[in-house]
């Protein structure tokens, strides 16, 4: 996984949570689940990723 791969799926992780907080704060439900996909994806990319690296090896 290289490190700008990383930052990306950081930040989808991060733009998730705040996406989700907002929603929660706003009291709109549709926000907080874009926000908890959005995290998800992130989630998922980087475990993705983590699978590459080590077929890689």
């Amino acid at each position: 996984m290289t490190t700008a791969d990383k930052a990306r799926n950081l930040l989808l992780v991060v733009k998730g949570k705040a996406t989700s907080a907002a929603g929660k704060r706003l009291h709109n439900p549709q926000l907080e689940y874009e926000g908890a996909l959005g995290e998800f994806r992130g989630h998922l990319k980087q475990a993705g990723e983590k699978v590459k690296d080590a077929f890689k090896k």
